[in-house]
């Protein structure tokens, strides 16, 4: 049995049928890791003894016919953001190196409770920050289509090692794009859920206002199984709305008759890659013919977002990562003569360019003098861009955009020009700061083969909607069946 062409709940199926065991499954995406990673960094730490035990643990409950939820035995792996408890934790930076934590996230809860195996925490951008993969402390992650390429970030690791066959599935991370774009470049599928849908009790914070956990899967079928899950209410998170779990019994008909999707037209400009463009523009086309309706529109305060964003952001990761002073926990510098020297010394060692850079711009625009001129007008910015998203679906069922300008680029390209990097989250950021959900899925291949992402954003918890037009989506077309060519394992 191939279980590189089956979905998570495929491959629970079998489990739960007793064709396959979860020690079986286990073994054979350690067996994976062990012959792919050491080329596509995905990993930054493998649990195969904590895994195996696990797997008989659940093993033995489906040998008793206790009842389980349709993910039992089946592994899945974390990012290294999402605490685990008594698990290295490092957020893909030398300041939580050793880190670690206490506790497990809530959702990391939810998925062993629910009969997940855990094989391990995923590589990212240090502390999120980065839209590639390669601001890690642990080295880049390769995308599995072409290990030249990036696999996008901060969850990077995330989807690479579900486009790798690394794991069925995975969870993220997403802050402006962070889930959304590394599936639109590792042609898988996943969702930005609505904020406080998910709890965000262990997501070690990067900006409190934007970060929310999503699932990250073979399909989109996969991923609102995830959802499920580990969205509902948690009063460990003051920001978690008080809602049961998100209920997707009624997404799976097939069907996108009556939906009324809006593009808007203002994202189709300068910037954006043809063979993007064109994938997009079909995957309309796609919908049209499946009984959606289609249109055109203007989104206003577009061009806000990405100065809005990375101002709020900012701000947001300079007042979190404050904690972090070589004193409570993390990275400590040897260096230091007194307090004020372990401060700086610890920081300076333990941050990496890009974590400083945003600290940095943080710092500047919450600080007397600027804060009205800078911080004060992205809150302004930002509720225009929520007010402009209201308006639009007094109108139309959902959004249907790019999911990113281009597909991956190569190692080492971008990552020299941060304002570059920035504008690559041109479609993705804005629907964090309205706190609204979207899902990407694959909706084709550039001119070197190369997968493109489809965006589909709706309103506040309107994520069953989003996955009804996705599915329907998946079912008339194939381009999340592809699997990565340009990888077969070990070395290119």
């Amino acid at each position: 049995m191939d279980l590189s062409t089956m979905t998570a709940l495929e491959i629970g199926k079998e489990i739960k049928q007793r064709r396959l065991s979860s020690v079986e499954v286990t073994k054979n995406f350690i067996e994976n890791i062990k012959n792919n990673d050491k080329t596509i960094n995905a990993y930054t730490l493998v649990l195969e003894e904590n895994a195996l035990k696990q797997a008989e643990q659940i093993q033995k409950k489906i040998d008793n016919s206790e009842d389980l939820p349709p993910l039992a035995g089946v592994p899945a792996a974390v990012k290294d953001n999402i605490c685990t408890k008594d698990i290295l934790t490092c957020c893909g930076s030398k300041m939580l190196s050793n880190f670690k934590p206490p506790y497990s996230a809530s959702a990391v809860e939810r998925l062993e409770q629910a009969g997940a195996v855990i094989l391990g925490k995923l590589n990212m951008d240090e502390f999120a920050m980065g839209g590639s993969t390669e601001t890690s402390y642990f080295g880049p992650t390769k995308n599995p289509w072409d290990t030249q390429k990036v696999p996008g970030g901060s969850s990077g690791g995330s989807a690479a090692a579900v486009a790798a066959d690394e794991a069925p599935y995975s969870l993220g991370s997403d802050t402006g794009g962070s889930i959304r774009q590394p599936c639109s470049f590792c042609g898988v599928s996943g969702i930005k859920p609505t904020y406080g849908s998910v709890s965000r009790y262990g997501l070690v914070a990067f900006a409190s206002s934007l970060d929310q956990i999503g699932p990250i899967g073979r399909d989109i079928k996969d991923c609102a199984e995830i959802l499920s899950v580990i969205s509902g209410h948690d009063f460990r998170d003051f920001t978690s709305v008080n809602r049961p779990a998100i209920d997707f019994s009624s997404s799976f008909d097939g069907s996108a008759k009556s939906l009324k999707i809006g593009i808007p037209k203002n994202y189709f400009s300068a910037g954006l890659d043809k063979d993007v463009e064109k994938a997009v523009l079909e995957a309309a086309e796609v919908f049209k013919k499946i009984g959606a309706q289609i249109y055109e529109f203007e989104l206003p305060t577009v061009e806000y977002a990405i100065p809005a964003y990375y101002i709020i952001a900012c701000a947001e990761a300079s007042s979190n990562l404050s904690r972090y002073d070589g004193v409570k926990y993390g990275y400590r510098s040897k260096n230091a003569e007194n307090i004020l020297d372990l401060f700086c010394s610890s920081r300076s060692e333990g941050f990496g360019m890009e974590v400083k850079r945003r600290i940095m711009l943080g710092s500047f625009v919450l600080s007397s003098g600027y804060y009205d001129a800078y911080y004060k007008k992205g809150l302004q910015a930002r509720a225009l861009i929520k007010k402009g998203f209201d308006e639009a679906f007094e109108k139309y069922d959902m959004i249907l955009s790019p999911t990113a300008p281009t597909v991956a680029f190569k190692i080492g390209e971008n990552i020299s020009d941060p304002l570059k990097m920035y504008l690559g989250d041109i479609y993705t950021v804005s629907v964090n700061l309205a706190g609204i959900p979207a899902v990407s899925v694959p909706c084709g291949f550039d001119k070197e083969g190369m997968p493109i992402g489809l965006q589909l954003i709706g309103k506040a918890f309107s994520e069953p909607v989003l996955v009804k037009a996705a599915y329907a989506f998946q079912l008339n077309t194939d381009f999340h069946k592809k699997k990565a060519q340009a990888f077969k394992g070990g070395e290119q």
